[in-house]
């Protein structure tokens, strides 16, 4: 428990930005599933930017690594030539 009124607003702070954070990444992960599942290349490449655009919101919030997002981004891009 905070002792101080200040720590006891940034726990409820930390807590909102917790489960924002879990349904965007969750959001994001969906997404990349949805394009690993597809088997239409002109399907994939529309949904391409969103995800891209997805993982590289959570990059800038400190959600994902920047690293994690190129190698997701990269392998979605090989999948989507592949098709």
């Amino acid at each position: 428990m905070a002792n101080h009124p200040s720590a006891a607003k940034r726990a409820r702070q930390n807590e909102k930005k917790r489960v924002e954070n879990k349904y965007y990444a969750k959001t994001a992960r969906n997404a990349v599933r949805k394009i690993r599942a597809t088997t239409e290349k002109e399907q994939a490449a529309e949904l391409m930017p969103q995800v891209t655009s997805m993982l590289d919101k959570l990059v800038k919030k400190n959600v994902i690594h920047k690293n994690k997002a190129s190698n997701l981004k990269s392998g979605l891009q090989k999948h989507v030539q592949k098709l």
